[in-house]
């Protein structure tokens, strides 16, 4: 037991003391606000028939359900043209400044709200993938997916550095801006009964918890006058940020881990022709050629519908070694990538390949980074320095899926 006492009390500071996963939670960032823009930029045309008032699923059904299961959604606070251009014009707006990571904190929830309100809106629009993403927008707003490679972190960097020199940096407008102006806009939503309370105030109360963080993070930072306050919180956003990141590594498992044993169970899979199927489905053969291609070869199918199958279910139990977690990684990650050219499921294919992110090493996503930074700087000289990020050390699969913060910053 005295031997395991430092082992343990290196683990709690650890997990107190610092964010994990800092590369890892801003890849998958990057990864699901790519997903989302994409797919609301290339349904564009059809949005009013996939979301819109006059959608098959018609707003009364919508409306009905919303009541029903309190699913939250804003598109049901007005049935109006205007309103669901507005909705779906800030859906777009806030993947695009998740992407860039543009006041991470505060776009985050933003994302996370436009992803509901338009799933929520036409339950029966969409596949798998959709659900990864209204997951994980969900778990991604108790990160601080933020820390590196994003427009935050490169202001925070730059304030250091001007900090170190000695220079004095004018005080943060656009935070407590944008804090104000979303407060009132929820108070509005509040008083007009928009919001639906549900149990123990539903979203009313996630929504104005957040928004009471955010102003109690800034209010440490800005009027405390003893450095306690803001570490305590820091503590606490921590110890958030690190639950979310095993949360959403959890979720990835079990995703993996049902899919597999579910297969197992389907006489199909068992025989080894499941994958024959969908490739002569017409709504899943992009490319009739290619599909017809690779069904005319027994062998390819049997291997690839009995290696899915094996990959999955093997995946939960080869995180605790990294080489072969890696090497399943990168399969799964290649039949995601055959699936979206294959079976034209490209946003499917994309949310999922974010979700694997997390378990990518900090090495491979350091280099990554790096090559990207040089190929920006060969691309556009003198556009700007790249900010380093936080350094860490890589002991095991913790350190590889992450170190974040819950910092909430604007």
């Amino acid at each position: 037991m005295n031997r395991l006492a430092p082992t343990i009390a290196r683990g709690i500071a650890r997990v107190t003391e610092s964010a994990l996963g800092p590369y890892q939670s801003a890849v998958l960032r990057i990864g699901l606000a790519t997903t989302w823009l994409l797919f609301l930029l290339r349904e564009y045309p059809h949005r009013q028939e996939m979301y819109g008032p006059d959608a098959p699923w018609s707003w009364g059904l919508a409306q009905r359900l919303v009541a029903s299961n309190h699913a939250f959604t804003v598109l049901m606070w007005s049935d109006g043209q205007m309103w669901f251009e507005i909705v779906y014009a800030l859906a777009v707006l806030s993947s695009a400044l998740l992407l860039v990571g543009w006041r991470t904190r505060a776009v985050s929830v933003l994302f996370m709200i436009g992803v509901l309100s338009l799933q929520n809106r036409s339950v029966f629009v969409g596949d798998g993938g959709d659900n990864v993403l209204h997951l994980m927008a969900i778990y991604l707003v108790f990160t601080r997916c933020g820390r590196v490679w994003s427009l935050d972190a490169r202001r925070d960097g730059l304030a250091r550095e001007a900090h170190a020199r000695g220079e004095r940096t004018g005080p943060d407008r656009t935070g407590p801006a944008l804090w104000a102006g979303l407060g009132v806009v929820l108070a509005v939503a509040t008083c007009a009964g928009r919001i639906d309370g549900g149990v123990l105030g539903g979203w009313l109360t996630v929504l104005w918890g957040l928004w009471a963080v955010q102003a109690l993070w800034w209010t440490a930072g800005r009027v405390a006058r003893t450095a306690q306050p803001r570490v305590l919180l820091d503590v606490v956003a921590d110890l958030v940020h690190n639950a979310a990141l095993m949360i959403i590594m959890a979720e990835a498992c079990l995703i993996y881990a049902t899919a597999g044993w579910y297969k197992i169970q389907g006489s199909r899979w068992q025989d080894g022709t499941a994958v024959y199927y969908p490739l002569h489905l017409e709504s899943f053969s992009p490319w009739p050629a290619l599909s017809d291609l690779l069904s005319a070869h027994g062998t390819i199918v049997m291997l690839v519908t009995y290696g899915t199958v094996a990959v999955q279910v093997a995946f939960p139990f080869t995180l605790f070694n990294r080489r072969v977690k890696n090497v399943l990684l990168v399969a799964m990650m290649t039949e995601h990538v055959v699936i979206a050219v294959v079976l034209g499921l490209p946003f499917f294919s994309l949310a999922m390949i974010a979700a694997d992110t997390v378990f990518l090493p900090t090495s491979f996503l350091r280099r990554l980074g790096g090559r990207v930074a040089r190929a920006r700087d060969r691309l556009f000289p003198g556009r700007g320095r790249t900010v380093p990020g936080p350094r860490e050390p890589e002991p095991g699969v913790p350190e590889e899926a992450g170190h974040t913060h819950v910092g909430f910053t604007a």
